[in-house]
Protein backbone atom coordinates (compact mmCIF):
# COMPACT_ATOMS: atom_id res chain seq x y z
CA UNK A 1 0.00 0.00 0.00
CA UNK A 2 2.77 2.45 -1.34
CA UNK A 3 2.56 6.25 -0.99
CA UNK A 4 2.89 8.23 -4.77
CA UNK A 5 4.80 11.22 -5.03
CA UNK A 6 3.73 12.00 -8.38
CA UNK A 7 0.58 14.32 -8.76
CA UNK A 8 -2.53 12.33 -10.56
CA UNK A 9 -5.68 13.87 -10.67
CA UNK A 10 -8.22 10.75 -11.32
CA UNK A 11 -11.23 11.01 -14.25
CA UNK A 12 -13.57 11.90 -10.78
CA UNK A 13 -11.17 14.77 -9.79
CA UNK A 14 -11.59 16.13 -13.41
CA UNK A 15 -15.33 16.10 -13.57
CA UNK A 16 -15.90 17.46 -10.26
CA UNK A 17 -13.76 20.48 -11.80
CA UNK A 18 -15.89 20.45 -14.53
CA UNK A 19 -19.16 20.44 -12.74
CA UNK A 20 -18.21 23.06 -10.55
CA UNK A 21 -16.91 25.32 -13.68
CA UNK A 22 -20.09 23.82 -15.10
CA UNK A 23 -22.00 25.66 -12.37
CA UNK A 24 -20.37 28.86 -11.89
CA UNK A 25 -20.86 29.72 -15.66
CA UNK A 26 -24.52 28.74 -15.22
CA UNK A 27 -24.69 31.18 -12.46
CA UNK A 28 -23.05 33.86 -14.32
CA UNK A 29 -25.54 34.30 -16.84
CA UNK A 30 -28.62 35.66 -16.53
CA UNK A 31 -30.88 33.94 -18.46
CA UNK A 32 -29.21 30.70 -18.96
CA UNK A 33 -31.20 27.84 -19.73
CA UNK A 34 -28.76 25.17 -21.04
CA UNK A 35 -28.45 22.71 -18.11
CA UNK A 36 -25.13 21.47 -17.62
CA UNK A 37 -23.96 18.41 -18.96
CA UNK A 38 -24.38 15.13 -16.84
CA UNK A 39 -20.92 13.79 -15.55
CA UNK A 40 -19.77 10.19 -16.25
CA UNK A 41 -17.94 7.81 -14.02
CA UNK A 42 -16.08 6.18 -16.63
CA UNK A 43 -12.88 7.30 -14.60
CA UNK A 44 -13.35 4.23 -12.51
CA UNK A 45 -14.71 0.86 -13.46
CA UNK A 46 -18.32 -0.15 -13.07
CA UNK A 47 -21.44 -2.12 -13.26
CA UNK A 48 -24.38 -1.05 -15.32
CA UNK A 49 -26.49 1.33 -13.57
CA UNK A 50 -30.05 1.18 -12.68
CA UNK A 51 -33.05 2.94 -11.40
CA UNK A 52 -32.94 2.34 -7.48
CA UNK A 53 -29.64 0.41 -7.04
CA UNK A 54 -27.60 0.67 -3.87
CA UNK A 55 -24.27 2.23 -5.77
CA UNK A 56 -21.30 0.71 -3.65
CA UNK A 57 -17.43 2.00 -4.41
CA UNK A 58 -14.80 -0.03 -4.08
CA UNK A 59 -11.09 1.62 -3.50
CA UNK A 60 -7.37 -0.41 -4.35
CA UNK A 61 -4.28 1.06 -3.35
CA UNK A 62 -2.69 -0.57 -6.20
CA UNK A 63 -3.52 -2.54 -9.48
CA UNK A 64 -6.36 -5.19 -9.77
CA UNK A 65 -4.45 -7.47 -11.33
CA UNK A 66 -1.28 -7.47 -9.13
CA UNK A 67 -1.59 -11.38 -7.77
CA UNK A 68 -2.38 -9.94 -4.26
CA UNK A 69 -3.88 -8.05 -1.96
CA UNK A 70 -5.99 -6.13 -4.64
CA UNK A 71 -7.01 -8.48 -6.81
CA UNK A 72 -8.17 -10.53 -3.92
CA UNK A 73 -10.41 -7.84 -2.87
CA UNK A 74 -11.49 -6.68 -7.07
CA UNK A 75 -12.49 -10.66 -7.02
CA UNK A 76 -14.90 -9.94 -4.27
CA UNK A 77 -16.24 -6.75 -5.24
CA UNK A 78 -16.86 -9.06 -8.87
CA UNK A 79 -19.13 -11.21 -6.84
CA UNK A 80 -20.96 -8.41 -5.17
CA UNK A 81 -21.85 -6.84 -8.51
CA UNK A 82 -23.89 -10.12 -9.62
CA UNK A 83 -26.26 -9.65 -6.59
CA UNK A 84 -29.31 -7.98 -8.32
CA UNK A 85 -30.39 -4.08 -7.35
CA UNK A 86 -26.10 -3.92 -6.45
CA UNK A 87 -24.44 -1.58 -8.90
CA UNK A 88 -20.46 -1.52 -8.30
CA UNK A 89 -17.93 1.60 -9.44
CA UNK A 90 -14.19 1.17 -8.60
CA UNK A 91 -10.98 3.00 -8.42
CA UNK A 92 -7.41 1.95 -8.47
CA UNK A 93 -3.85 2.56 -7.37
CA UNK A 94 -5.03 5.22 -5.31
CA UNK A 95 -2.87 6.33 -2.27
CA UNK A 96 -2.78 6.23 1.38
CA UNK A 97 -2.87 10.24 1.05
CA UNK A 98 -5.25 12.73 0.63
CA UNK A 99 -6.09 11.24 -2.56
CA UNK A 100 -8.18 8.75 -0.66
CA UNK A 101 -10.19 11.65 0.37
CA UNK A 102 -10.82 13.47 -3.12
CA UNK A 103 -11.86 9.51 -4.53
CA UNK A 104 -14.11 8.80 -1.76
CA UNK A 105 -15.80 11.94 -1.72
CA UNK A 106 -16.25 11.79 -5.54
CA UNK A 107 -17.83 8.17 -5.71
CA UNK A 108 -20.42 10.25 -2.60
CA UNK A 109 -20.87 13.30 -4.74
CA UNK A 110 -20.75 12.19 -8.02
CA UNK A 111 -21.50 8.56 -8.16
CA UNK A 112 -23.89 8.72 -5.84
CA UNK A 113 -22.52 5.80 -3.47
CA UNK A 114 -24.27 5.20 -0.20
CA UNK A 115 -21.70 2.08 0.77
CA UNK A 116 -18.11 2.59 0.35
CA UNK A 117 -14.84 -0.19 1.07
CA UNK A 118 -11.64 2.07 1.20
CA UNK A 119 -9.82 -1.35 1.32
CA UNK A 120 -5.98 -0.59 1.77
CA UNK A 121 -4.92 -0.03 5.62
CA UNK A 122 -3.61 3.54 5.33
CA UNK A 123 -7.02 4.66 4.34
CA UNK A 124 -8.31 4.31 7.81
CA UNK A 125 -6.92 6.78 10.49
CA UNK A 126 -7.39 9.68 9.84
CA UNK A 127 -8.75 9.25 6.01
CA UNK A 128 -12.24 7.11 6.44
CA UNK A 129 -12.90 8.77 9.90
CA UNK A 130 -13.01 12.20 8.92
CA UNK A 131 -15.18 11.63 5.69
CA UNK A 132 -17.74 9.57 8.00
CA UNK A 133 -18.07 12.27 10.22
CA UNK A 134 -19.45 14.29 6.71
CA UNK A 135 -21.22 11.94 5.36
CA UNK A 136 -23.25 9.88 8.30
CA UNK A 137 -25.82 8.42 6.11
CA UNK A 138 -23.14 6.57 3.76
CA UNK A 139 -21.76 3.62 5.35
CA UNK A 140 -17.65 2.95 5.51
CA UNK A 141 -16.32 -0.57 5.78
CA UNK A 142 -12.39 -1.06 5.95
CA UNK A 143 -10.58 -4.36 5.67
CA UNK A 144 -8.73 -4.63 9.42
CA UNK A 145 -9.22 -1.32 11.00
CA UNK A 146 -10.66 -2.19 14.44
CA UNK A 147 -13.97 0.17 15.19
CA UNK A 148 -14.29 1.40 18.46
CA UNK A 149 -17.72 2.18 19.80
CA UNK A 150 -18.30 4.92 21.30
CA UNK A 151 -15.27 6.69 19.38
CA UNK A 152 -15.79 6.25 16.02
CA UNK A 153 -18.64 6.90 14.12
CA UNK A 154 -21.41 4.81 13.94
CA UNK A 155 -21.32 4.47 10.14
CA UNK A 156 -18.38 2.72 9.85
CA UNK A 157 -17.82 -0.95 10.11
CA UNK A 158 -14.34 -3.13 10.45
CA UNK A 159 -14.13 -6.69 8.64
CA UNK A 160 -11.17 -8.90 8.43
CA UNK A 161 -10.76 -12.56 8.07
CA UNK A 162 -8.88 -14.96 10.85
CA UNK A 163 -6.24 -15.68 7.34
CA UNK A 164 -3.46 -16.70 10.07
CA UNK A 165 -5.41 -19.92 10.13
CA UNK A 166 -4.70 -20.79 6.36
CA UNK A 167 -0.92 -19.54 6.95
CA UNK A 168 -0.55 -22.06 10.26
CA UNK A 169 -1.44 -24.65 7.95
CA UNK A 170 0.60 -23.71 5.00
CA UNK A 171 3.73 -23.07 7.68
CA UNK A 172 2.87 -27.01 8.22
CA UNK A 173 3.73 -27.64 4.84
CA UNK A 174 6.69 -25.47 4.54
CA UNK A 175 8.19 -27.21 7.69
CA UNK A 176 7.51 -30.44 6.01
CA UNK A 177 9.34 -29.41 2.71
CA UNK A 178 12.51 -27.43 3.75
CA UNK A 179 15.54 -29.72 4.08
CA UNK A 180 16.97 -27.26 6.77
CA UNK A 181 14.07 -25.99 8.59
CA UNK A 182 15.24 -22.08 7.70
CA UNK A 183 12.27 -20.40 5.87
CA UNK A 184 11.94 -16.74 5.07
CA UNK A 185 9.16 -14.18 5.29
CA UNK A 186 9.73 -11.33 3.34
CA UNK A 187 7.27 -8.41 5.02
CA UNK A 188 6.03 -4.96 4.17
CA UNK A 189 5.27 -3.32 7.72
CA UNK A 190 5.50 -4.79 11.15
CA UNK A 191 1.21 -4.25 12.02
CA UNK A 192 -0.62 -6.41 14.31
CA UNK A 193 -1.67 -8.74 10.56
CA UNK A 194 1.63 -8.86 9.45
CA UNK A 195 2.80 -9.95 12.88
CA UNK A 196 0.13 -12.72 13.27
CA UNK A 197 1.03 -13.80 10.03
CA UNK A 198 4.61 -14.79 10.47
CA UNK A 199 4.17 -15.85 13.65
CA UNK A 200 1.36 -18.65 12.73
CA UNK A 201 3.00 -19.36 9.86
CA UNK A 202 6.41 -20.33 12.04
CA UNK A 203 4.02 -22.24 14.72
CA UNK A 204 2.81 -24.23 11.81
CA UNK A 205 6.17 -25.08 11.38
CA UNK A 206 7.51 -25.66 14.42
CA UNK A 207 4.43 -27.87 14.99
CA UNK A 208 5.78 -30.60 13.01
CA UNK A 209 10.04 -29.68 13.03
CA UNK A 210 10.59 -27.95 16.54
CA UNK A 211 13.66 -26.69 15.08
CA UNK A 212 12.69 -24.65 12.18
CA UNK A 213 13.43 -20.94 12.28
CA UNK A 214 11.29 -17.96 9.79
CA UNK A 215 14.03 -15.17 9.23
CA UNK A 216 12.02 -12.05 8.30
CA UNK A 217 13.09 -9.09 6.31
CA UNK A 218 10.97 -5.89 6.64
CA UNK A 219 10.80 -3.90 3.28
CA UNK A 220 9.40 -0.84 4.85
CA UNK A 221 5.88 -0.29 2.69
CA UNK A 222 3.45 -2.41 0.48
CA UNK A 223 5.04 -2.44 -2.67
CA UNK A 224 8.41 -2.04 -2.90
CA UNK A 225 9.53 -4.67 -6.07
CA UNK A 226 12.97 -4.22 -5.91
CA UNK A 227 13.42 -4.26 -1.91
CA UNK A 228 11.51 -7.72 -1.51
CA UNK A 229 13.79 -9.46 -5.07
CA UNK A 230 16.52 -8.32 -2.92
CA UNK A 231 15.14 -9.81 0.48
CA UNK A 232 14.41 -12.94 -1.49
CA UNK A 233 17.55 -12.96 -3.20
CA UNK A 234 19.18 -12.30 0.22
CA UNK A 235 17.57 -15.50 2.03
CA UNK A 236 18.23 -17.62 -0.80
CA UNK A 237 21.59 -17.04 -0.35
CA UNK A 238 21.60 -17.82 3.48
CA UNK A 239 20.70 -21.06 2.71
CA UNK A 240 16.89 -20.51 2.76
CA UNK A 241 14.55 -22.89 1.00
CA UNK A 242 10.99 -21.91 1.54
CA UNK A 243 9.94 -18.26 1.29
CA UNK A 244 6.65 -16.52 1.63
CA UNK A 245 5.74 -13.28 2.22
CA UNK A 246 2.88 -10.49 3.12
CA UNK A 247 2.99 -7.66 0.70
CA UNK A 248 0.44 -6.31 -1.68
CA UNK A 249 1.42 -8.13 -4.75
CA UNK A 250 3.57 -11.19 -3.77
CA UNK A 251 4.02 -11.64 -7.43
CA UNK A 252 8.02 -10.58 -7.37
CA UNK A 253 8.45 -12.75 -4.20
CA UNK A 254 7.33 -15.72 -5.87
CA UNK A 255 9.14 -15.40 -9.02
CA UNK A 256 12.53 -14.93 -7.19
CA UNK A 257 11.96 -17.92 -5.47
CA UNK A 258 11.30 -19.95 -8.84
CA UNK A 259 14.29 -18.68 -10.38
CA UNK A 260 16.72 -19.69 -7.27
CA UNK A 261 15.21 -22.56 -6.90
CA UNK A 262 13.84 -22.84 -3.96
CA UNK A 263 10.33 -23.23 -2.45
CA UNK A 264 7.36 -20.60 -2.63
CA UNK A 265 4.27 -20.83 0.07
CA UNK A 266 1.91 -17.68 -1.32
CA UNK A 267 -0.61 -15.04 0.08
CA UNK A 268 -3.78 -12.91 -0.75
CA UNK A 269 -4.42 -14.89 -3.98
CA UNK A 270 -3.40 -18.07 -6.10
CA UNK A 271 0.19 -17.24 -7.30
CA UNK A 272 0.71 -20.84 -8.67
CA UNK A 273 1.42 -19.96 -12.03
CA UNK A 274 4.25 -17.93 -11.14
CA UNK A 275 5.96 -20.80 -9.89
CA UNK A 276 5.24 -24.04 -11.03
CA UNK A 277 7.67 -25.63 -9.32
CA UNK A 278 8.29 -24.14 -6.41
CA UNK A 279 4.71 -23.26 -5.01
CA UNK A 280 3.65 -25.12 -1.88
CA UNK A 281 0.35 -23.59 -1.50
CA UNK A 282 -0.64 -20.34 0.05
CA UNK A 283 -3.33 -18.33 2.28
CA UNK A 284 -6.04 -16.92 0.17
CA UNK A 285 -8.63 -14.41 1.05
CA UNK A 286 -11.93 -15.33 0.10
CA UNK A 287 -13.73 -12.28 -0.07
CA UNK A 288 -16.61 -13.08 -2.65
CA UNK A 289 -18.24 -14.84 0.32
CA UNK A 290 -18.43 -11.80 2.58
CA UNK A 291 -18.70 -9.30 -0.15
CA UNK A 292 -21.74 -11.80 -1.49
CA UNK A 293 -23.36 -11.50 1.97
CA UNK A 294 -22.92 -8.03 2.78
CA UNK A 295 -24.22 -6.86 -0.91
CA UNK A 296 -27.45 -9.26 -0.25
CA UNK A 297 -27.86 -6.63 3.27
CA UNK A 298 -27.55 -3.14 1.07
CA UNK A 299 -30.87 -4.28 -1.05
CA UNK A 300 -32.14 -5.47 2.21
CA UNK A 301 -31.96 -2.20 3.36
CA UNK A 302 -29.93 -3.32 6.66
CA UNK A 303 -27.18 -0.75 7.56
CA UNK A 304 -24.90 -0.45 10.03
CA UNK A 305 -26.38 2.12 11.49
CA UNK A 306 -29.60 0.92 12.77
CA UNK A 307 -27.74 -2.34 13.69
CA UNK A 308 -29.03 -4.59 11.76
CA UNK A 309 -24.80 -5.01 10.31
CA UNK A 310 -22.26 -5.75 13.39
CA UNK A 311 -19.19 -3.53 13.01
CA UNK A 312 -17.24 -5.94 13.45
CA UNK A 313 -17.06 -8.80 10.76
CA UNK A 314 -14.49 -11.58 11.48
CA UNK A 315 -13.72 -15.07 10.16
CA UNK A 316 -11.62 -17.52 8.95
CA UNK A 317 -11.48 -20.55 7.12
CA UNK A 318 -15.39 -22.17 8.70
CA UNK A 319 -16.60 -19.08 7.92
CA UNK A 320 -15.50 -18.75 4.32
CA UNK A 321 -13.26 -15.68 5.06
CA UNK A 322 -10.32 -17.18 3.62
CA UNK A 323 -8.82 -20.65 2.35
CA UNK A 324 -5.69 -22.66 1.18
CA UNK A 325 -4.15 -22.83 -2.00
CA UNK A 326 -3.70 -26.09 -4.33
CA UNK A 327 -0.64 -28.63 -3.38
CA UNK A 328 1.94 -27.25 -5.76
CA UNK A 329 3.86 -31.07 -6.95
CA UNK A 330 6.44 -30.60 -4.77
CA UNK A 331 3.93 -31.05 -1.51
CA UNK A 332 5.05 -34.66 -0.52
CA UNK A 333 1.91 -37.19 1.06
CA UNK A 334 3.49 -36.47 4.73
CA UNK A 335 2.94 -33.13 4.78
CA UNK A 336 -0.52 -33.02 3.03
CA UNK A 337 -1.81 -35.62 5.64
CA UNK A 338 -0.34 -33.43 8.26
CA UNK A 339 -1.99 -29.99 6.96
CA UNK A 340 -5.14 -31.96 6.39
CA UNK A 341 -5.63 -33.26 9.79
CA UNK A 342 -4.83 -29.34 11.02
CA UNK A 343 -7.28 -27.97 8.54
CA UNK A 344 -10.03 -30.33 10.27
CA UNK A 345 -9.05 -29.53 13.43
CA UNK A 346 -9.47 -25.76 12.81
CA UNK A 347 -12.44 -26.33 10.98
CA UNK A 348 -14.21 -27.90 14.01
CA UNK A 349 -12.59 -25.58 16.66
CA UNK A 350 -10.29 -28.03 17.53
CA UNK A 351 -7.42 -26.44 17.61
CA UNK A 352 -5.82 -23.11 19.17
CA UNK A 353 -2.40 -21.95 17.19
CA UNK A 354 -1.77 -19.80 20.35
CA UNK A 355 -1.33 -21.86 23.38
CA UNK A 356 1.36 -21.10 26.31
CA UNK A 357 3.80 -21.80 27.10
CA UNK A 358 4.85 -19.02 24.65
CA UNK A 359 7.73 -16.67 24.43
CA UNK A 360 8.74 -14.40 22.14
CA UNK A 361 11.80 -14.31 20.56
CA UNK A 362 13.43 -11.87 23.46
CA UNK A 363 12.67 -14.60 26.11
CA UNK A 364 9.78 -12.62 27.24
CA UNK A 365 6.77 -14.95 28.65
CA UNK A 366 3.46 -14.49 26.00
CA UNK A 367 1.28 -17.14 27.70
CA UNK A 368 2.09 -19.50 30.44
CA UNK A 369 1.45 -23.06 30.50
CA UNK A 370 -2.15 -23.67 29.72
CA UNK A 371 -3.38 -20.40 28.58
CA UNK A 372 -4.50 -19.36 25.15
CA UNK A 373 -5.06 -16.70 22.70
CA UNK A 374 -8.13 -17.75 21.02
CA UNK A 375 -8.63 -16.69 17.45
CA UNK A 376 -11.55 -13.81 18.81
CA UNK A 377 -9.29 -12.15 21.57
CA UNK A 378 -8.67 -8.96 20.96
CA UNK A 379 -4.87 -8.79 22.14
CA UNK A 380 -3.83 -11.04 18.60
CA UNK A 381 -5.41 -7.56 17.24
CA UNK A 382 -3.18 -5.72 19.06
CA UNK A 383 0.12 -8.09 18.31
CA UNK A 384 3.61 -6.32 19.12
CA UNK A 385 5.97 -9.32 19.43
CA UNK A 386 7.35 -12.15 17.53
CA UNK A 387 7.84 -15.63 18.80
CA UNK A 388 10.81 -17.48 19.71
CA UNK A 389 12.04 -18.82 16.37
CA UNK A 390 11.97 -16.36 14.61
CA UNK A 391 14.70 -14.12 13.32
CA UNK A 392 14.37 -10.71 12.73
CA UNK A 393 13.09 -7.84 14.87
CA UNK A 394 10.35 -5.20 15.03
CA UNK A 395 12.08 -2.42 13.40
CA UNK A 396 13.71 -4.50 10.33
Amino acid sequence: MPPRNSFRLSRRQVIRGLLATTAFGAATKLNACTPAPTASTDGAEGTSDAAGDVVVGFIYVGPKDDFGYNQAHAEGAAAMANVPGIKIIEEASVPETTAVLETMRSMIEIDGAKVLFPTSFGYFDPYILELAAEFPDVQFFHAGGLYQEGVHPENVGSYFGYIDEAQYIAGIVAGHTSKEGKLGFVAAKPIPQVLRNINSFTLGAKSVNPAATTQVIFTGDWALPVKEAEATNSMADQGIDVVTCHVDSPKVVMETAEKRDIFSSGYHADQSPLAPKGYLTGAEWDWVSIYTFLGEQFVAGKTLMTGDIDHILRGGLADNFCKLSAYGPAVGDGAKADAEAAKEKILKGELVIYEGELKDNTGKSILSAGETYEQQNIELEKMDWLIEGVKGGISG
